[in-house]
């Protein structure tokens, strides 16, 4: 068995499709269970839009490319988007009036963390709480928003801080990953970026998984946590925004009238057995839809 040939074996790991063909088939036909899927980009990206989007697929049969499972859905930078996830429950729901029930957020179960020691804490509760079986629908997907929020003033540069960081990172990423492989989870986990200013050969000589660099907003970035926390994902995401500046003629008006719409590009970084991929999207009523491949 070669390494070429391996890439070509299918994962047999369920998927929870993103509902769009164009980013399921990035992805290889979805977000995988038994692994951690980091998505990272700057605010604005479309993040938090595609974890409130899967929340609610994950309610879905395996058949319509859901998970037919309930979500726990983890947010440390408040306040959380209630709104848009209720507008993505009611289109859905008449999307699927017979797979996904009248109150589909009765099937997302919503917490708040303020540090990393209280998210081990809930952590360990959601285990007990799946093992009890509290819920209508088993629970299938585990969403962290975000990670960095955690990391982002509790510790210092210093090394025994930088040490006692690594420790939490893998102490977070060991339990996620536990979780996954118990009861077959999907995990999803953002992630911020920083910027990046060094060679354009990655950071200290080391690539950004098959990109050399990531860009957005015309800025040169990397995702936030460092090489650290890379290790601790299995599969990266970037969500890639940019400006552009289009003249619209607007009728009897006397010039061309210059405005700017958002551009944003979904890159699959790194995953086990995937290649490189990426795709334009927008973000409509309905979530992230592919544009292009």
């Amino acid at each position: 068995m070669t390494p070429q040939n391996l890439m070509l074996l299918p994962l047999s790991t369920p998927k929870l499709s993103i509902g769009c063909p164009i980013l399921d088939h990035c992805l290889g036909g979805g977000i995988p269970c038994n692994s951690i899927t980091e998505l990272v980009g700057e605010s604005g990206s479309g993040k938090t839009q595609l974890c409130l989007q899967l929340t609610v697929r994950a309610q879905l049969p395996p058949s319509h490319g859901g998970l037919g499972g309930s979500s726990v859905y983890i947010f440390t930078e408040f306040s959380f988007s209630f709104r848009r996830l209720q507008q993505l429950g009611n289109l859905y729901h008449a999307s699927y009036p017979n797979l996904i029930r009248l109150e589909p957020l009765e099937d997302i179960y919503v917490r708040g963390v303020h540090d990393a020691q209280e998210l081990i804490h809930v952590l360990g509760d959601i285990e007990a709480f799946i093992v009890i079986d509290h819920t209508r629908l088993p629970v299938e997907l585990i969403v962290i928003d975000s990670i960095a929020a955690l990391f982002r003033s509790q510790y210092q540069t210093t090394p025994a801080d930088l040490k006692r960081r690594s420790e939490m990172f893998f102490n977070i990423s060991g339990t996620l990953k536990g979780l996954a492989n118990k009861f077959g989870l999907a995990v999803v986990v953002t992630n911020q970026v920083v910027d990046f200013i060094g060679p354009h050969d990655g950071v200290n000589g080391v690539r950004l998984g098959n990109l050399e660099s990531l860009d957005t907003s015309g800025r040169r970035v990397s995702p936030a946590l460092g090489l650290a926390w890379a290790h601790c994902i299995n599969s990266r995401v970037f969500l890639a925004r940019h400006e552009q500046s289009i003249g619209v003629n607007i009728r009897n008006a006397p010039s061309t009238t210059i405005c700017s719409q958002t551009h944003r590009t979904f890159h699959l970084v790194f995953a086990p057995h995937l290649a490189y991929a990426s795709a334009e999207f927008v973000i409509r009523k309905e979530g992230l839809v592919g544009v292009s491949g």
